[in-house]
């Protein structure tokens, strides 16, 4: 009785070892790292890092993320117009006359854009494409004619902030229109367009079995799911001082977590020696002036792209006031004199 049941149990361990080496045997397919560049969307450089049995398999994954990007970018575009699409430029366009039938990515989009302004206090503001653009043309006509460049005259701007109440942007989730109900009026989404685009791409590469994936645009970093050891992904924060040795002035690690930082050194032109960034501060009109950079960490993408704005209008005292009252909301901020503030819990996405 004793043999049989010590023969038993050495039945079981031999099926039980058999089927580890069965699993295993099922999952020690090799991959490696790959790494893919794009600079065709949003108008930034779009790295996409991820883990591929070959660089055939990585480069169609990238095709498809490419083709997302892509999509979104059409959708999101305030200066250019494309063949049976419907887009912000379409909206404006015909902002005054009549509702734009558009797709639900862009409902989604301008419904996060109006819970972001509610949720900042008006810091953003998608509805202020009036003003922006008049800080645009200035911007570019003083990056192609250094010697002339110049300021925005102050009564042309406040012309412009007139038409910038986004109460008359007119959502109708049924019929699937917007409607801008100021014929001067104008959106522009660069606040939210760009991060919320990002967000989507991760959640279509989450949802075809793309599990591990870090995708930057520009300041937009998202990661899907951790690097393929079980590591987090080692994302760096830019040093807002160009003229610095030092690239990075911190590194984070972060799973299934988004960060998105807003700077004074990413866009921006010189008037009279002093430099002016492309991120319109509401209250003043004029480019913000509270800090350097800020960077924040956020479950979702897009919200953090419009948190990372609000808060670089705001000065310091007043973002981290917001930043704690909110759940799930950490942030960085690096102030013009080089020195660095955290919110109360950002310490714990440190890289060690």
């Amino acid at each position: 009785m004793k043999k049989k049941y010590q023969a038993l149990i050495l039945g079981i361990v031999v099926i039980i070892f058999a089927g580890i080496l069965l699993w295993h045997g099922k999952n020690t397919t090799k991959t490696e790292r790959f790494e893919a560049q794009f600079t065709d969307v949003f108008d930034t450089v779009t790295n996409i890092i991820g883990y591929g049995e070959s660089q055939e398999t990585f480069t169609q994954q990238v095709s498809e993320l490419k083709e997302q990007f892509d999509y979104y970018n059409q959708l999101y575009d305030i200066y250019n117009d494309y063949d049976g699409v419907n887009n912000i430029k379409t909206i404006n366009d015909n902002a005054g006359k009549e509702p734009v039938k558009v797709a639900p990515e862009i409902i989604d989009l301008l419904k996060l854009g109006k819970e972001a302004y509610v949720e900042t206090n008006g810091q953003v503001n998608i509805a202020y494409g009036s003003v922006l653009s008049l800080w645009h043309d200035y911007r570019e006509a003083g990056l192609n004619n250094p010697t002339k460049a110049e300021l925005p005259p102050m009564e042309e701007i406040e012309a412009k902030a007139a038409h910038t109440d986004i109460n008359q942007l007119i959502i109708d989730e049924e019929a699937s229109t917007v409607y801008l109900a100021d014929a001067e009026m104008s959106l522009d989404v660069g606040s939210i367009g760009k991060g919320y685009a990002v967000q989507k791409v991760a959640d279509y590469a989450k949802a075809h079995n793309m599990n591990h994936l870090l995708i930057s645009a520009g300041g937009n970093v998202c990661v899907v799911g951790a690097k393929e050891d079980g590591e987090g992904w080692s994302v760096g924060v830019q040093n807002p001082d160009l003229s610095s040795d030092k690239e990075y002035v911190q590194k984070v690690k972060l799973q299934d977590m988004s960060i998105v930082t807003s700077g004074n050194y990413q866009r921006y032109y010189e008037v009279a020696g002093k430099r002016y960034c492309h991120i319109i501060d509401p209250d003043t009109m004029m480019p913000a002036e509270h800090m350097a950079s800020v960077s924040v960490i956020m479950k979702d993408s897009g919200k953090a792209d419009a948190m990372s704005t609000a808060l670089f209008n705001m000065d310091y005292e007043e973002g981290k006031a917001l930043v704690e009252s909110m759940d799930g909301v950490e942030a960085m901020w690096i102030l013009e004199d080089g020195s660095i503030q955290y919110s109360s819990g950002f310490s714990k996405y440190l890289a060690k």
